[in-house]
């Protein structure tokens, strides 16, 4: 008999993405990686992805000393999820209204749409503001179908978006001829484009680290925290390899690997969905002049689809398979037969590829994984563990964390200081509950 699948921390042996190669520079990649841990700090933030560097640069602009707070992260610095993605911010107005809706109500599928809207907005003001050096490019973004099958269920999804009052504007329609001029794929029977961008999701969370780090908030790498029990005044006391820590206050932006410390979050209540991604140099067919401007998902079933884009930096092509390629915490390799179906799969998306003189070098670069971790109503939990008092969870993401975490982390940071659930502008289906999780069994 199989032993069902259990949560696990974060496996030390994972593999680096394009995104981890080209940030080996990084100072606090490896920050007190062999020191004993503090004995105690008013905040505890468990995570140091963009959900956790975020939680931490809210905190001090909210007025909380930054000494106060604690990061702790089972591996390098932005390991996990955020370093592992296909590198867009790309809010999705209507893809998957439908089953929101089902799972929801219209009301909450709209909400949720206006949120993925609005993080887009708060990401580009973010990095414009600060002047983040994180390749953030503005991008036209399509939906490309290849068969009717897939036309039809983003016709649904945008006609049920649509009746329940959600807006057009900014989403453009193309079809049949249509539709394949404006994306230049032959076979594609409809298309949607709207405005999106590309980044370098590791540069932008390693630059919102280094800002917290300058404000005073420590930094553990390689520290992961294998337990929390209750202390002796209300407070936590979080136990790791190198030492305890008290703590009146912790955030849990662990992802797929929440259920470690908060066993109520079985693998059925957060699941672990493996996927790949490729790096690809570009031939002359996609470098200088012709880099391929756009975003893209290429819809060829109604489950799995292609991710594509040109990074702005190094003009890298970045092509994922959105589908499932295992029920695991394993990041540590990759499967050479995805790696196989993408290279194919591009070639038969762009001809010229195959036909195109090849230099030393170019092709293939790289392959990686990385967990999505999905919840039964497929969105994620954000706010006090109230079973829990003085902990916080932001996890959850559905493959969507790009387009989401900018409204969930100042969400959070709200409810960390008294606020109601009504301040933090999330829609209501976000918030987490025993209620919500006994529903989910």
């Amino acid at each position: 008999m199989t032993t069902p699948l259990q949560p696990s921390l974060p496996y030390p042996n994972s593999s680096l993405s394009y995104w981890h190669r080209t940030t080996r520079a990084f100072p606090l990649l490896n920050q007190n990686d062999t020191k004993s841990v503090p004995a105690s700090s008013p905040y505890a933030i468990i995570g140091a992805g963009l959900t956790g560097a975020l939680s931490a640069f809210e905190l001090v602009e909210s007025g909380i000393a930054g000494t106060d707070i604690l990061i702790l992260e089972a591996r390098e610095a932005v390991s996990g999820s955020t370093g592992r993605n296909a590198g867009h911010c790309r809010p999705d107005a209507f893809r998957n209204f439908s089953d929101h809706a089902t799972h929801h109500g219209p009301e909450q599928a709209l909400k949720i749409a206006e949120t993925e809207d609005r993080v887009f907005t708060l990401m580009k003001n973010f990095v414009n503001k600060h002047q983040v050096p994180c390749e953030f490019t503005l991008k036209q973004t399509y939906d490309v179908c290849f068969t009717s099958e897939t036309a039809e269920d983003e016709a649904k999804n945008i006609g049920e978006y649509v009746a329940a009052g959600g807006k057009m504007d900014g989403i453009q329609v193309y079809e049949g001829d249509e539709a394949r001029q404006k994306t230049g794929f032959d076979d594609a029977v409809a298309a949607y484009g709207w405005t999106a961008a590309s980044l370098h999701p590791v540069k932008l969370t390693q630059w919102i680290l280094s800002f917290a780090a300058e404000r005073g908030v420590r930094l553990w790498t390689h520290c992961p925290v294998t337990t929390i029990s209750q202390g002796y005044q209300g407070d936590w006391i979080l136990h790791t390899p190198r030492g305890k820590i008290t703590s009146q206050k912790i955030v849990h932006c662990t992802n797929a690997h929440a259920g470690v410390l908060l066993p109520q979050l079985s693998v059925r209540q957060l699941t672990p969905i493996r996927g790949q991604v490729q790096s690809l140099v570009p031939s002359r067919t996609h470098s200088g002049g012709r880099v391929i401007k756009s975003t893209m998902a290429l819809r060829t079933s109604l489950r799995n689809f292609y991710a594509l884009l040109q990074t702005s930096g190094d003009g890298m092509i970045i092509f994922g398979v959105a589908r499932s390629t295992g029920l695991t915490f394993d990041e540590s390799g990759y499967d050479d037969e995805i790696v196989k179906e993408a290279i194919d799969k591009f070639g038969a998306l762009f001809p010229l590829v195959k036909n195109a003189e090849s230099l030393q070098g170019e092709g293939f670069d790289h392959a990686w994984t990385g967990l999505l971790a999905f919840t039964p109503d497929r969105v994620p939990y954000v706010g006090p563990i109230p079973e829990l008092p003085g902990q916080y969870i932001c996890a959850g993401f559905n493959g969507h964390g790009m387009a989401n975490i900018f409204a969930c982390v100042p969400g959070v940071v709200k409810l960390m200081q008294g606020a109601a659930w009504e301040d933090t502008n999330l829609p209501e289906c976000y918030r987490y509950s025993e209620e919500r999780l006994k529903a989910e069994d």
